[in-house]
Parts: structure tokens; sequence; C-alpha cells
């Protein structure tokens, strides 16, 4: 008789990226619009002010709200990301303190899509991950939404271990009424046994 092959790395399958997300860029439109705005006003607005110190205040003014309202969005932006890969879902954000949140599929979980209004123009919406443990993870504004969601189940459903998936089975009967609530104690209980003579 054969001994299972001893899990290492070797044997394990290769954990592979299948996407790297960011948020939509719908969310840099204000931005992009503001930054011609300001190329324009920079350009014409101090043929038209006659104190040298009024056309620095103009370039200075304009130089700040660039800041303010093109490079702070952009950088906000760039700051999270989301990548979903085989085994994991890693979500990386922050600027100066980053923060990296993992979550394994094998764990088991539920996704929901929500989409608002512009959301739906766009084809993008907001993915939750709920593992029913903790608070649910929040994918803010992916692009392609149903894409992922339906990438995300089917990842979690390949990589499910026999235990959550009967932890996941259990928990989709309570919801659906079923199954007795928690602390219920179903027919198998040493107490339901018959007593013998």
């Amino acid at each position: 008789m054969t001994e299972p092959a001893p899990d290492t790395a070797a044997n394990r399958t290769p954990e592979i990226v299948v996407a790297r997300l960011r948020p939509s860029a719908r969310r840099l439109l204000w931005s992009a619009l503001l930054l011609i705005v300001l190329a324009g006003a920079a350009a014409y607005a101090p043929s038209l002010l006659p104190e040298p110190w009024m056309r620095i205040a103009a370039l200075a003014l304009a130089g700040v709200l660039v800041i303010v309202g093109v490079l702070v969005p952009l950088l906000r932006w760039l700051s999270r990301s989301y990548t979903i890969t085989t085994r994991r879902i890693v979500i990386r954000s922050g600027f100066l303190v980053r923060t990296r949140q993992e979550l394994l599929h094998s764990r088991g979980y539920d996704v929901t899509m929500r989409r608002s209004g512009g959301q739906l123009l766009g084809s993008s919406g907001d993915i939750l991950v709920n593992t029913g443990l903790d608070a649910p993870v929040r994918l803010r504004d992916v692009p392609h939404a149903a894409l992922v969601q339906e990438a995300l189940q089917d990842l979690m459903e390949r990589s499910l271990n026999p235990v959550a998936a009967r932890r996941q089975q259990e928990r989709s009967l309570r919801q659906s009424g079923e199954l007795g609530r928690r602390g219920d104690e179903p027919d198998w209980h040493p107490g339901n046994w018959p007593q013998q003579d």
C-alpha cells in the first residue's frame, strides 16, 4: 500500500494571480476636468492681471488646487488595490501606512454585489465578501463587478475543504429555515437514542 505524498510546497499547485484590480477610475473624472480647467486658467489668467504679485498669487492658487483637487484623489485611487489569486484575496490600502488584508478561499464565504446608479452605468459595483465570522470585507467600486463575483464564487467552491463545505451548507440551510437555529439539538444527539432493555 502506498502512502500519500507529504504536503510540501513542491506537491501543491502553484498560486496563480487571477486578477489585479483597482477601484473604478470613474472617481477621477472630476479631477481630470479640474486639471483641464486649471491648465487653461493658469495659461490665460496671468495676461489679464496687471500686477506681478497678482500673477504669482493666481499661479500659486492654481498649484494648490492641482495638489488638493488632482494629486490627492489620484494618490488615494492608486493606494488601494485588490489581487485575486487561486488561493486568496489580497486587499492593500493606504498611502503612508500600508495595510494588507488576506482572505483565503478555503475558509468559505458568501459573495454579494451591490450597485448604485453611477456604478450601473460603468458596470462596476461593490463586492461584499462575508465569512460569517468577522465584518464583511468590501471591495469598493470594482470594475466588471458581476464577473468578479462569479470568479470569486468559482474559486471558493474549488478550494473548499470538507469541513468548510459542510459549514457553508448548514449556514445556507439555517438561513432558509430548513435547519433549526444554532443551539437546537440534532436528532442524532445521544439523549435522543432509544433506550435498551
